[in-house]
This record gives structure tokens, C-alpha cells and sequence, in this order.
């Protein structure tokens, strides 16, 4: 362990910094492979799992990979006290597929009995908040799971949600799952969710940190990614022979640079990337050294790369 572990929620357990996406990830990969991934993760810090069925809205597409992650799982022989299990619930047919329904279609397909937190997830239209919140505390109140947090949502709806639940007496959003990194910074540092990290009413949980694989490689993936926001992808892709130039300096790889930035930010609890190779692992681990012994220094090197200062902090685009 090279970097303290934080709570993802206020007053939750502390989790591993480095937390393994599941969209497509497992799927890429040999069986074996998945389950010396799952070993490795835990040795390095990185047991931490966003397990998720992608198969509504846009990401109707039937996806295998957390039937493969729950394969991978069992045969690991990883203690389930040892890691940290993370869920998705879609809001792209709620409420008429309703959360419980969801979940345990989730929890069934994995073979687990259940999550220790869980994101919900964007929506086109905003979603009725006094239903939504009192449907998550069911699932935590049935013991399904122990938290939750939100992806991307417009702020206004994060204060919706933290609204109703203080009024309700239940429990609201600890965390919030956005798109960060060297390129993308203005939902994470402007001045929509910035004063809710700074107070310590959330937390943040980065996503989508290299840009679907752009930031990491320099290459245009095949596969589908993540929504451009602000359709600045062509200028971030433009960035990276100077990502790639700053991470030489630093001895560490790209991927490596971009997942300590992220840890640079005093809220984040957890960096979530995907990696399909233990020596892709290995190398990100490095980023818990870096953040930590250089971490103003590494600002200071990144600071012109930042590509999304026109975008909207709200989340509205």
C-alpha cells in the first residue's frame, strides 16, 4: 500500500484507490487471465470492482462481462471481505424496470448476494427524485447494498437528491462518478461539484480517465467509448505526444500519469480504469507513488493540457 485508502461515502470504510471497470473489460481477456487479474488487483491495492450488466439504453448490448468477472471471481479464491464490489442501476427504463428488479438481475448474473455500494446511473430527463431516493434505500435497507453514489448527473439533481434524502432521513449520494483526468477537469474542479468535495459531502470517484483509451495509447480505439462531451475529443487526441512526453519525465506511462493526476484531487477516493493486462496493471500502480511523492510537481507539468475549460461544470450539455 503506497497511498492511505479514503472513505467512499462520509463515514464509510475506506477503499482501494485503484478500482477495475467492468465495461468490456473482462470480455477482453482469457478466463485465466481474468482470474490472476482479480489476484494481482488485490495484492496491489486495486480490489476494488465495478461489476455492472450493460444491456439497456445505449449500452443494449448484451454484454457478457460481468457474467465473466463473477466466473473469474469464484475461481480466484479471493476473499470477499478483501475486495470491494460496485453495481449499476440504469435509469434509461426506470421506474418501469425498477431498481430491485435490476439489481438482482445484476447480483444473479455475477453470482453475488450483493454490493457494497452502487452508482446510479445518467438519464435524459430528470428523474423523479423522491421516488428514486426512497427506491435506493429499500435495496440498502434489505441489506443489498451498502451505499451509493451517482454518474455524470446534472448538479442540480445531486442537489435534488442530497435534499431529499436529508428531509427524509435516509441516505443520499456519497460519491459522484465523473468523467476526470489531465484533459477533462471542469465537472471535478468547477463550480458545480467543487464546493461538495470540498465540504465532504461527496466524494469523487474519477471515470473515463483516459479518454477511452486516447490518453493512454495515443490511438483511436475501435471499440465503443464513452460520450464526447463537448466534442473535444480530436483536441484531447492532440494532447498525447505531450501526455506521453511529461509521463517520460516522470518515468511512468501515460496511463500511469493520468491516474495520478486524478489522485492528486483531495476528494478522490478511487480512480476507475480498465485494464485487460496484468502488466497494464502493474504499470497504473505506479501512479500511487507518483501522486504521492510528486503530486504539486505534477500538476504544474499538466497544467496547460487542461481541454474542457469551455465545457459546462454542470453536467448540462
Amino acid at each position: 500500500m503506497t497511498r492511505p485508502r479514503l472513505p467512499l461515502h462520509p463515514g464509510g470504510a475506506p477503499v482501494p484507490p485503484l478500482a477495475l471497470g467492468s465495461w468490456n473489460t473482462w470480455d477482453r481477456m482469457p478466463h485465466a487471465e481474468a482470474v490472476r487479474m482479480i489476484e494481482r488487483a488485490v495484492a496491489l491495492d486495486a480490489g476494488f470492482f465495478d461489476v455492472a450488466y450493460y444491456n439497456m439504453g445505449p449500452h443494449t448490448e448484451n454484454s457478457t462481462t460481468d457474467i465473466r468477472f463473477g466466473h473469474a471471481l469464484r475461481e480466484s479464491g479471493v476473499a470477499r471481505s478483501d475486495i470491494v464490489l460496485c453495481g449499476k442501476l440504469w435509469l434509461w427504463d426506470w421506474p418501469n424496470q425498477g431498481f430491485r428488479a435490476q439489481l438482482m438481475e445484476s447480483l444473479d448474473r455475477a453470482g453475488l448476494d450483493r454490493f457494497d455500494t452502487l452508482v446510479v446511473g445518467d438519464y435524459l430527463d430528470a428523474p423523479d427524485m423522491p421516488r428514486l431516493v426512497a427506491d435506493v434505500n429499500e435495496l440498502i435497507d434489505d441489506g443489498l447494498v451498502g451505499s451509493w453514489g451517482i454518474n455524470n448527473w446534472r448538479i442540480a439533481q445531486t442537489h435534488d437528491a442530497l435534499s431529499e434524502a436529508r428531509g427524509r432521513g435516509l441516505q443520499g449520494p456519497g460519491f459522484a462518478q465523473l468523467k476526470y483526468g489531465i484533459a477533462r477537469r471542469s465537472m471535478a474542479e468547477g463550480d458545480a461539484y467543487g464546493p461538495l468535495f470540498a465540504d465532504g459531502t461527496l466524494t469523487l470517484q474519477a471515470s473515463d480517465v483516459f479518454e477511452g483509451g486516447i490518453l493512454a495509447t495515443g490511438r483511436q480505439p475501435q471499440r465503443k467509448i464513452g460520450a464526447d462531451v463537448g466534442g473535444i475529443r480530436e483536441r484531447i487526441a492532440a494532447s498525447f505526444p505531450e501526455v506521453a512526453r511529461i509521463a517520460a519525465e516522470f518515468s511512468v506511462t501515460p496511463a500511469a500519469l493520468g491516474i495520478a493526476f486524478c489522485l492528486t484531487h483531495p476528494a478522490t477516493a478511487s480512480v476507475l480504469f480498465g485494464a485487460s493486462r496484468i502488466e497494464q496493471l502493474e504499470q497504473n500502480h505506479a501512479a500511487l507513488a507518483l501522486a504521492r511523492d510528486h503530486g504539486d510537481d505534477l500538476r504544474a507539468a499538466l497544467a496547460g493540457l487542461w481541454v474542457d475549460r469551455d465545457v459546462r461544470a454542470d453536467g448540462v450539455w
